[in-house]
C-alpha cells in the first residue's frame, strides 16, 4: 500500500491534551493521508475523530491504517506527539517496534521450511537445535518430546524468559544492555522449570519462538533478518521498511519514540526482543502489506500451507488465546478476525468476512483488553461503507 501523493490531505489541528510528561499545552499535528477516491471526506473526518479519541496522557501518539481486499477502501493516519522531549508530530510513515507481531513472521518462514522439505511439524526439537543451547534446554525439557508444531503454537511446556523478574530489572536498570539469544535462553532456564507436559496446554513464551529463530538462521545460512526475508520474499513483496532494526539506517532512522509506563524506551536496547519473539521495524501501511501478501496466497506455494497455519487447536485446560501457528483468533463486533499484537502497543489483524486488514501502533499502549480500541471504532466510522457479508 504506497501513497499517492495527489490524494493526500494535511490537516493541521490544535489540542490541548493534558499530559503526565509536561505542563504546557502541545500544539499536535495530525496528518490524515487519503489514499484512494472510494473514502469519503466524510468518512475521513470520522476516522480522523477517531485517532484524536485514542489520543490521552498515558498513550501520546497513534499510527492507523485500514485497506480491504480489493483496495476499494485504503486510509493511513497519524495523530499526536512522537518524541514529547521535543513536541513534534508523529508522521503515518514513521516505522516502530513491532515485538511479537515478529512471531507471525517467524512462524510463517518456519512454514516455508517446511515447504522446501528442511523440516517436518513433527519433528523434535532435538534435531535442530545447536549443541549449545540443547545442552542448556536440556536441564528442564525432553527436547524428544517436544516438536516444532507444539513450538509454533505455544504448547511445549517452555517456561517464559520475560517473566523471569531479573529480566525487566536488567532492562529498566541498564535498558543499553546487551542480550544474546544464549543469554536469554539460560536466563529462562535458570528461573523456570517446564509449564506443562508438551502438547497438552497453551502457555505463551517467547524463549520458543527464540528457538525458532536460531532454526531460520541455521537453515538459510543467514541473520534472522535475511533468512525471513528470504523465505518469505519480504523485498519482492515491496516491504522496504519492514526490517530488523540496526539492519537498514533509514528504517531506523525513523523508529517512533515508544512509551512504557511513562517511561521513553527509545533507547533501550533492541537485543531485549531481538531474535525471534521480537525484533523487527515496521509501519502499519506493511504490516497489512504482509497479512494481506499471507492470506492472498502470496508467501505459501502451497494453499494447504495456510490453512495448516490457522487449523484451531484445543486443550483440556482452556486456552487464554485461541491462538494457531504464529496468529490467534479474536472477534470484532462479534466478527472472527485473526491477528497478533506486540509489546509495545502494535496490533494487525485480518476479517475475512469483510476482506479487511487493519494495523494500528499506540505509542503508549492501549491498556486492558485483547483488542486494540481503534478497530471497532474504525468501523464504526464506516459502517455504511463495509459490507459484513463480503466473503462468504
Amino acid at each position: 500500500m504506497k501513497f499517492l501523493a495527489s490524494l493526500q490531505t494535511l490537516l493541521v489541528i490544535q489540542i490541548y491534551p493534558i499530559s503526565i510528561f509536561q505542563i504546557k499545552p502541545i500544539k499536535l499535528l495530525l496528518s490524515i493521508i487519503l489514499i484512494g477516491f472510494h473514502v469519503s471526506s466524510v468518512k475521513a473526518q470520522n476516522l480522523d475523530q477517531v485517532l484524536r479519541s485514542e489520543l490521552s496522557s498515558t498513550n501520546p501518539g497513534i499510527l492507523f491504517s485500514i485497506e480491504s481486499g480489493d483496495k476499494q477502501i485504503s486510509w493511513s493516519g497519524a495523530a499526536g506527539i512522537n518524541d514529547l522531549s521535543s513536541g513534534d508530530s508523529l508522521q503515518v510513515s514513521r516505522t516502530f517496534r513491532i515485538a511479537s507481531v515478529t512471531k507471525t513472521y517467524v512462524a510463517a518462514a518456519i512454514l516455508r521450511l517446511m515447504e522446501k522439505k528442511v523440516l517436518r511439524m513433527e519433528d523434535p526439537i532435538s534435531k535442530h537445535l545447536s549443541p549449545t543451547h540443547a545442552g542448556i534446554l536440556a536441564q528442564d525439557y525432553d527436547l524428544e518430546q517436544i516438536t516444532i508444531e507444539q513450538i509454533l503454537r505455544h504448547s511445549a511446556g517452555f517456561f517464559d524468559h520475560t517473566h523471569a523478574p531479573e529480566f525487566f530489572d536488567t532492562i529498566f536498570s541498564t535498558p543499553s544492555h546487551e542480550w544474546t539469544r544464549t543469554a536469554q535462553i539460560q536466563l529462562g532456564v535458570e528461573k523456570g522449570g517446564r509449564i506443562s507436559t508438551p502438547g497438552t496446554q497453551f502457555s505463551y513464551s517467547d524463549m520458543g519462538y527464540l528457538v525458532l529463530g536460531e532454526i531460520i538462521e541455521t537453515y538459510t545460512g543467514k541473520s534472522l533478518d535475511g533468512g525471513i526475508k528470504e523465505l518469505l520474499r519480504l523485498e519482492k513483496l515491496g516491504l522496504d521498511r519492514t526490517d530488523f532494526e540496526r539492519i537498514d539506517p533509514q528504517t531506523d532512522l525513523l523508529r517512533i519514540h515508544q512509551y512504557f509506563q511513562g517511561k521513553d524506551t527509545y533507547n533501550f536496547s533492541p537485543t531485549m526482543d531481538y531474535y525471534g519473539g521480537g525484533g523487527i521495524l515496521s509501519n502499519t501501511e506493511e504490516l497489512i502489506d504482509f497479512f494481506q501478501a499471507l492470506f492472498q496466497g502470496k508467501i505459501f506455494e502451497n494453499p494447504a500451507t495456510l490453512n495448516l497455519m490457522l487449523k484451531p487447536v484445543s486443550y483440556s485446560t482452556k486456552a487464554k488465546l485461541d491462538y494457531q501457528m504464529g496468529m490467534y483468533k479474536v472477534q470484532v463486533k462479534g466478527i472472527d478476525a485473526y491477528c497478533h499484537s506486540g509489546f509495545w502497543g502494535t496490533q494487525v489483524l485480518y476479517i475475512p468476512k469483510m476482506d479487511l486488514y487493519m494495523a494500528a501502533n499506540y505509542s503508549g499502549g492501549w491498556g486492558g483488553g485483547v483488542l486494540a480500541p481503534i478497530f471497532e471504532k474504525s468501523l464504526n466510522a464506516f459502517k455504511k461503507v463495509i459490507p459484513t457479508n463480503k466473503c462468504p
